[in-house]
This record gives structure tokens, sequence and C-alpha cells, in this order.
């Protein structure tokens, strides 16, 4: 039998994407073939705080929206692909059983790890095709691998935060 998305999960997915589109969209850092942006961030913190379903919704769909309303429409497929499965591979591999508080933590930066690691190599291979030359599809990988290592310092700074605030009580209510 299929479950119907409560209007709670509807809110959570719909305000999720808008975070990622939004922060892809408000600060944009030219680099080959694209841009270095905020967005990162933002999947990383949806993955994490919702989940798999909700990280690969507002990775591919916010991050594509964001290509689609900045003039990047012919990166829209594969940003919608390669976001959505970071955004999957972060939220389930965060939020994977575990009991003990520091296990926690190295899952966090494992799955924060991995989810860069995947959206620069689907950059890469992505690149490569689109412009037929694996070295044009390597010429991002510089700049990609700045805006992950910004994206997942920002996502701690931001995550502490929020930790301090009581927000995460607040969400799990």
């Amino acid at each position: 039998m299929k479950r119907e998305l409560t209007a709670k999960e509807i809110t959570i997915y719909a305000l999720s994407i808008a975070l990622v589109c939004v922060s892809t969209i408000a600060i944009q850092i030219p680099i080959p073939l694209g841009y270095m942006h905020l967005g990162n961030t933002l999947i990383l913190l949806c993955a994490f705080l919702f989940g798999p379903k909700v990280g690969m919704a507002a990775g591919g769909i916010g991050s594509a929206l964001a290509d689609l309303f900045t003039g990047y429409a012919y990166w829209a497929l594969p940003t919608l692909i390669i976001k959505g499965i970071m955004g999957f591979a972060i939220g389930y591999i965060a939020n994977r059983e575990c009991k003990k508080a520091v296990m926690m933590r190295k899952k966090t930066a494992v799955a924060a790890i991995a989810g860069i690691i995947i959206m620069i190599a689907g950059y890469f291979i992505a690149g490569s095709l689109l412009y037929g030359s694996l070295y044009t599809g390597a010429l991002q990988i510089p700049g990609l691998s700045i805006e992950g290592a910004l994206g997942i310092a920002l996502f701690y700074a931001l995550g502490l935060a929020l930790e301090k605030a009581g927000f995460y009580r607040i969400i799990k209510a």
C-alpha cells in the first residue's frame, strides 16, 4: 500500500528544496564550466537532518532549479542526477543506526566527504562528456574541491550553531 506524505513531510521537502536553490543562487563565484556556491552546505544539512529521500530531493531538484534560474540550463539534468545522488548518499550514511555520539560524528564526516567526492566525480564525468574532453572536465576539480571543503566547514559551523540553539529537539518533535 502506498503511503501518502503528511503536510509536515511536504513542508520539509519544499523548504529543503527552496533553501538549497536560494543558497546556490545567492553567492556564485565563477569557476571553469560553472560556479562555486553555498548550496552544498544546505544539501549536507538537509540530508543530515531529514535523511536520504529529502537529501536527494533537496540536492537534485534545488540545485537543478538554481541552474535553470541562473543561465546554466544545459547543466540542469546532470546537476539533478549528481546532486540527487550526493544528497541521497549523505543522508543514507549519516542516518544509519548508531548508538555512540563519537561514531555519529565520524559517520557525519564520512557522509560529508563521500557526498563531496560524489559531486566532484560526477561533475568531472559530466563536464568531460558535455565538452568532449577529459582535460576540460578536469578543469573543474580544483574549484569544486574548494567549494566542497567550504561547504563542509560551513555545514559544521551551522550545525553547531543549530545544536546550541536547541534546533534539533524542535525538528525531531
